[in-house]
């Protein structure tokens, strides 16, 4: 029922979104959709282009007078590095089409299978849209899926827990503080709440750079307000846990995701693992840890869902590994092209996009309604429902 699609370049005309299934009467800030892409652009260790680029979106149909239509929604945004790049991107003839040919490709990277796939010679072709560029359309279409859970109060956070060997290990993340919280991350250059780790990050991107190489990490993203019921037990595909992993893994360089404590939990014995469930008259039903990451079976159990996302050292290295030219096939140093050192607090931002769009896609799918009205009145009653028949109070 709701999905979005993206097209576009990383140095061609701009990026492309249309979304689908979002009810209509939902009102429409493009400030704050703005807001939410400049944080994406921000972080210690990102790269030249984000001196180049100012995203802001530019809608073009599925919005009157600041509210959706029910219609699909399309967007743009514009690559102002397009300028210097035209007649090597252009759509039609391309006066530079021999100049920054790439036929190096970088270890790591998709330069080289998707030129296999899709038989380009020069990989040109397959970087322009693997390049992580194309995260801004996901940030911006889940800037729309914010406004739209933020109604049933549901909000996104995210932060990041590691940059290279710099762990700053669990954070006790407490709902009734969650705004001190993420203004602390807000603050933070490397998105980090924990200014000692933040400094030994900043440290260690220093030495990367001096170094020609480029650091992973990981980061935690979540949503706080969800209520049972989101996703389901009954076929694979509905699995609330399995979509968020899979949105997850879509981000660039993104290599492994757990649900909660998972690989904590997997050297543990069950009794140490397992939500126990408690009951309060006052309270309902509740739970005193949330291990599980707020999913159980597939659905979601009321609790904050979150999920960890491990990113792996960007290809791009500044020191080249050694690959082979493909016009010649001798072994050569991989391609280099401007890229950052570390984007782990970029890729935190893109982790918030794709869960909540997991989040708001199972919330249409349980809740339906064609307008924010209806909607609102399905959701009213699931609420009296859970609290009527299974004691479960909204905290």
């Amino acid at each position: 029922m709701l999905r979005f699609t993206t097209s576009g370049e990383s140095h061609g005309k701009g990026l492309i979104t249309i979304i689908e299934g979002l009810p209509s009467g939902l009102q429409v800030d493009e400030e704050y959709i703005n807001r939410e892409l400049a944080r994406r652009q921000k972080g210690y260790g990102r790269g030249g282009r984000m001196q180049i680029e100012t995203d802001e979106i530019e809608i073009f149909a599925g919005v009157r007078n600041g509210k959706t239509l029910g219609s699909p929604i399309s967007f743009l945004i514009s690559n102002q590095d397009y300028e210097n790049w035209q007649d090597i991107m252009n759509s039609g003839t391309c006066t530079r089409i021999d100049e920054r040919v790439l036929t190096r490709p970088r270890p790591g990277h998709a330069d080289l299978p998707g030129a296999m796939k899709y038989h380009h010679r020069d990989m040109r072709n397959v970087l322009e849209r693997a390049s992580a560029r194309e995260t801004a359309s996901r940030v911006a279409a889940g800037a729309f899926f914010k406004l739209f859970l933020k109604q049933f109060d549901i909000l996104i956070y995210s932060y990041v827990r590691s940059i290279g060997s710099v762990n700053i290990g669990t954070v006790g993340l407490e709902q009734d503080k969650l705004e001190e919280f993420c203004a602390r991350v807000e603050d933070s250059p490397l998105r980090c709440p924990d200014k000692e780790s933040e400094s030994k990050m900043i440290k260690l991107i220093e030495q990367a750079k001096k170094e020609g190489e480029s650091l992973g990490g990981s980061f935690e993203v979540g949503a706080i307000g969800v209520y049972p019921g989101l996703g389901s037990h009954i076929n694979w595909e509905y699995k609330l846990d399995g979509q968020i992993a899979a949105a997850l893994m879509s981000i660039p360089a993104i290599k492994a995701v757990e649900i909660g404590d998972g690989i904590a939990n997997a050297a543990e014995f069950g009794s140490h693992v397992h939500d126990q469930i408690y009951y309060q008259e006052e309270q309902g039903l509740y739970r005193s840890s949330n291990r599980a990451g707020g999913i159980e079976g597939g659905i979601s159990n009321g609790e904050a869902v979150w999920a960890r996302a491990y990113m792996k050292p960007i290809p791009t290295l500044y020191k080249p590994l050694i690959s082979v030219n493909t016009e010649n096939w001798q072994e050569e140093k991989a391609q280099v092209e401007r890229s950052d050192v570390c984007a782990v607090p970029a890729a935190a931002v893109v982790g918030e996009a794709m869960l909540v769009y997991v989040l708001a896609r199972a919330f249409r799918e349980q809740f339906g309604g064609a307008s924010m009205e209806q909607v609102e009145q399905a959701y009213s009653s699931y609420r009296e429902y859970l609290d009527r028949v299974w004691q479960w109070k909204k905290i």
